[in-house]
Parts: C-alpha cells; sequence; structure tokens
C-alpha cells in the first residue's frame, strides 16, 4: 500500500494565510498542519481551524526567521536583529551560502523549548510531529533533533531532496515540495508525486496553502503559488483521482 501525506505548513503566518489552510482543511485533501507558535495569528488560526470540526494532526513548525522570539530574546542572541526580531530566511540562506552558521546550539535549543512550550499552552497537547520552517542551519537541525529526543517526539528530518528517503517515526519516507519551481501547478505536481510512488512507498508532500495579505506580500517569497494550492487541494476532481488510485492510501502524521 502507498502512503501519500498531504501537509499544509504555517498556520499562524498571516490572517489571510489561516484562511487558506482552513479552508483547505474544511473542504480539501489537508490532515496535517504545522502551527507556527510565536506568531501573533497562531491563536486565530488554531481557532478557526476547531471550529471546522475536522481532525487534524498538529505538528510544531518551529519559526526562528519571522516575527519574535517566545524565549527570552537576552537569551538567545544568535538568532534575533538588532530590533529583537529573528534573523531572517534570507540571511540564513546568505550566511549558509558563505560556510557561516550563525546559530548557537544551545541558544536554538533555548527557543525551540519555548516555541513547544507555546504549543501545548495553545493546543492543550503534544505535537504530532515536530520539525523547523526551512532555513539553512545545521546547528538549528541538531537542536530540533535534540529537543525531540529528550522529549520523545516525532521529528520530521527536513530534506530539500525528493529522492531522499528519511525516518519519520517508524515509517521510512521521501519529503516532495514543489512550490518554489517555475509555473508549479499544485494539482499536476500531487498527480506526478503519486505516479513515481514505488510500491509501499509514502510521500509527504509539502504545501502552504493560502490566501494573500500585505504582511505575507511583505515577509515572503512564496506568494501566488500559496493561492494555487488552496484551489488545488479543494478540487474535487483532484480528490476523486487520488481516490480511484489502486493502492493508494491518504494519511496524516499519526499514521506514521
Amino acid at each position: 500500500m502507498k502512503q501519500l501525506l498531504i501537509r499544509a505548513d504555517d498556520l499562524g503566518y498571516s490572517y489571510a494565510v489561516n484562511l487558506g489552510i482552513v479552508r483547505s482543511v474544511r473542504e480539501g485533501l489537508v490532515r496535517s498542519v504545522g502551527l507556527m507558535p510565536n506568531m501573533p495569528e497562531t491563536g486565530r488560526g488554531l481557532a478557526w481551524l476547531r471550529d471546522t470540526g475536522v481532525d487534524v494532526a498538529l505538528g510544531q513548525h518551529t519559526n526562528v526567521c519571522l516575527g519574535k522570539p517566545c524565549a527570552d530574546p537576552a537569551l538567545i542572541p544568535s538568532l534575533l536583529q538588532e530590533d529583537g526580531s529573528f534573523k531572517s530566511s534570507r540571511t540564513y540562506r546568505s550566511c549558509y551560502k558563505e560556510g557561516n552558521d550563525f546559530v548557537v546550539f544551545e541558544e536554538a535549543v533555548t527557543e525551540i523549548r519555548a516555541q513547544l512550550a507555546r504549543f501545548r499552552e495553545l493546543t492543550g497537547a503534544e505535537p504530532a510531529y515536530f520539525e523547523a520552517h526551512a532555513v539553512m542551519s545545521d546547528n538549528l537541525m541538531r537542536a530540533i533533533t535534540y529537543v525531540a529526543e529528550q522529549e520523545g517526539l516525532k521529528e520530521q528530518p527536513m530534506s530539500f531532496d525528493p529522492t531522499a528517503r528519511v525516518t519519520c517515526g517508524s515509517t521510512e519516507l521521501r519529503m516532495v515540495m514543489r512550490s518554489m519551481a517555475p509555473d508549479y501547478e499544485p494539482a499536476a505536481c500531487i498527480r506526478a508525486a503519486v505516479e513515481d510512488m514505488a510500491d509501499g512507498e509514502t510521500v509527504v508532500f509539502v504545501c502552504h496553502p493560502g490566501y494573500l495579505d500585505r504582511f505575507i506580500l511583505e515577509h515572503s517569497s512564496l506568494t501566488i503559488d500559496r493561492t494555487k494550492e488552496v484551489d488545488a487541494l479543494i478540487d474535487p476532481g483532484l480528490r476523486a483521482w487520488l481516490e480511484a488510485q489502486p493502492d493508494l492510501k491518504l494519511v496524516d502524521y499519526r499514521d506514521l
């Protein structure tokens, strides 16, 4: 049996992103949602998600490149700009290319634990999975693994290679994310991912559904493709095609 897990990242990023994620759950295929614990709109997005009545696997989408930290800023100076907000993903990328991982491991652990405490406060539960918003830092990834192991959480290792296999829980899987590709068409990419799956394989297809407001337009390079993903994920035709595939099961992180 092949397993397809469709994941929506970034709950809490902005008001409009929340709207798109919630619609992708209420009307669509999403059953795993990554929550950003530190963002001002996260509580509202979580309330809307609960109002759908749909049972979803909520994960911690640890965010250290947008907004303010959950930890005491004095304890995590390597992660912050002068104004007290996180260094941007652009800063992470440019420093990583230069071989400069400015993240201090111990400080990353401090912030990750603070975000976990906030996740528990918001949800009253443990994360169904545990991972990080995509930034380039080996020390951050080590810190995610360390906290997951210490807390007994199901880590979703990050992989930017759609051919690479990683293990989440007891399941070996591949992660596929096409949202930054030119001329991205989400429904076609989901179909292609399924057609490329081997017998018995599990694939996590990572999406970032959302609508657009000023905040997202000013803080993210991923914009229009978020709206394309909402349309694809609520498309009855895509759902019917997936349900017609032999030996394919749609799963969430609790099944891994």
